[in-house]
């Protein structure tokens, strides 16, 4: 996982990514994120805290890697 990546992740969006801020990321609507959670299918790792859903920068960072490296 690139340090840069992570970096960049946290300096825009904070150590931990709202589920509204990870749909921008993902370029999806938060609907489309929330049906991929409930399928399982959701390329980024969520998890709950009270009541709403977060995804940590890291797992953010890790997906983008991810997709980087399957388009080279």
């Amino acid at each position: 996982m690139s340090l840069l990546t992570q970096a960049m992740i946290f300096e825009r969006y904070g150590a931990r990514t709202s589920a509204e801020k990870l749909s921008e990321a993902l370029g999806i609507t938060k609907a489309a994120l929330y049906n991929q959670i409930s399928a399982g299918t959701c390329p980024v790792k969520t998890y709950l805290d009270g009541a709403k859903r977060w995804a940590d920068y890291r797992d953010v960072a890790e997906h983008f890697d991810r997709c980087r490296a399957l388009a080279a």
